[in-house]
Formats: structure tokens, sequence, C-alpha cells
């Protein structure tokens, strides 16, 4: 599911707010989807990424994000 307003999610450490957030990517939100009945994000777009959210462990959750730019520059 596809959203255009930011929803909060944590983990056992942080709660991502969208400040939080944009301050951590140094980026400006734009989207966020959604897999199945999942709260936390899979993708969040920003201005100038794409951002794919990675769950680092599995018995604990811990989150870190690749940033993939959206329009790469191609010479």
């Amino acid at each position: 599911m596809l959203v255009c307003e930011w929803r909060n999610f944590s983990t056992d450490a942080d709660v991502y707010t969208r400040e939080f957030f944009e301050e951590t990517v140094g980026d400006e939100f734009e989207a966020m989807m959604f897999k199945d009945d999942e709260q936390i994000p899979a993708y969040i777009w920003t201005v100038n990424y794409v951002i794919i959210v990675k769950r680092s462990s599995k018995i604990l959750t811990d989150l870190s994000f690749e940033k993939i730019h959206r329009n790469p520059v191609c010479e």
C-alpha cells in the first residue's frame, strides 16, 4: 500500500517520526510503501532518493536504510 502521508513506525530502540527520519537520511519525505500488514515500510521515497528499508536482525527489530538516487545522471 502506497501512502503519501507520513506514518510513524518504531523499532526496539527508536521511534521514527518524520523529523527524525529526514534528519537521519538528510532529505525530505514524499511517500512510503507498506507490504501486506507490516508496520514498518518497505520503501520510502524522498525528493532525491528511493530508500529501501532493511531489517538488520530477526530477533530484535533493527533497521538500516539503503539510499538509491531517483534520477541518476549517465554520461
